[in-house]
């Protein structure tokens, strides 16, 4: 396995093309929009020049890295060679199945289908192919060249060869995979994003504010950063996202979003990528600044 397809050129797609051509693989980076395609260009060539700064990368494996990333806006032609794909495309199952009923259409009958999807139903994505033995997800975490950890889920039809396989990958990228099964949520979300939940409705319902919250959890749980903070790196759409597919999935309203999150994404204060959430957030500094939003 040496040439390997990853769609979607956004904050996933193109941290986990940078992990495997780190490693040697031979990477079709794919996306509809050439522009999108060369901004992941050149966020991976800041992370590298990042890692040559601190010593961990040397300036040859640098240029290797960025030589072994192709970039396609044809996703007919990015994948016809690849011995594995791996989606990252947005949060969106109708997207999702377009990209996949395609892929199986053009990718080897051998290519394994792999989805970055992080509470999308592996099962519910392999159905839409013809191979559904070769479909499995690869949940990488963000950001992907520093995070450890790869969520592997096994869909219902998943072969075994397939899960060794991508096991044996991800330890060649020197992740840690831990595999999982196909239920709504998988294990880091459905644990996850419930205490992101409490910790908005503890906002909402006036318990504490934004940065008592966050230093609860930092402190007293030794988390490295505080939920509303994290909510704010994800992006609350996606929390709302995946908040959605837990509901609908298990029918419990536990998992019910709470409104403040719905408010928030219905008005566009996604969190770090539109520049304010729990947080402001002004380019180029690193300061924690509440919103005036939740202020007084």
């Amino acid at each position: 396995m040496q040439k390997i397809a990853v769609i979607g050129a956004g904050t996933m797609g193109n941290g986990i093309a940078h992990v495997f051509a780190q490693n040697g693989f031979q990477v079709h980076l794919i996306d509809v929009a050439e522009a999108a395609l060369q901004k992941a260009l050149q966020t991976i060539g800041k992370n590298l020049d990042r890692q040559v700064a601190k010593g961990t990368v040397t300036e040859a494996l640098k240029t290797e890295t960025l030589a072994n990333i192709t970039t396609f806006t044809d996703i007919a032609t990015g994948v016809k060679e690849a011995d594995l794909v791996v989606e990252a495309a947005t949060e969106n199952i109708n997207l999702k199945l377009k990209i996949f009923q395609d892929l199986d259409q053009h990718a080897k009958p051998d290519t394994i289908l792999a989805t970055n999807t992080s509470s999308i139903s592996i099962t519910k994505i392999a159905a839409v192919t013809k191979r559904p033995g070769k479909v499995i997800g690869m949940h990488f975490m963000n950001p992907v060249p520093v995070m450890k950890l790869v969520e592997i889920i096994n869909g219902y039809a998943t072969e075994k060869e397939v899960t060794k396989t991508i096991v044996a990958l991800s330890e060649k990228l020197g992740k840690v995979p831990c595999v999982v099964n196909d239920y709504p949520g998988f294990i880091a979300n459905r644990i996850l994003m419930p205490m992101i939940n409490e910790a908005i409705y503890s906002l909402f319902e006036g318990v504490a504010g934004i940065a008592e919250i966050d230093t609860v959890m930092k402190l007293g749980m030794a988390h490295p950063m505080g939920p509303l903070q994290l909510a704010d790196f994800i992006g609350l759409d996606v929390c709302l996202s995946i908040l959605n597919v837990l509901h609908d999935g298990f029918g419990n309203p536990k998992y019910a979003p709470c409104p403040l999150l719905v408010n928030m994404v219905t008005a566009g204060y996604l969190g770090a990528k539109s520049g304010e959430g729990f947080y402001k957030y002004t380019p180029g500094s690193k300061d924690l600044v509440v919103s005036d939003r939740f202020e007084g």
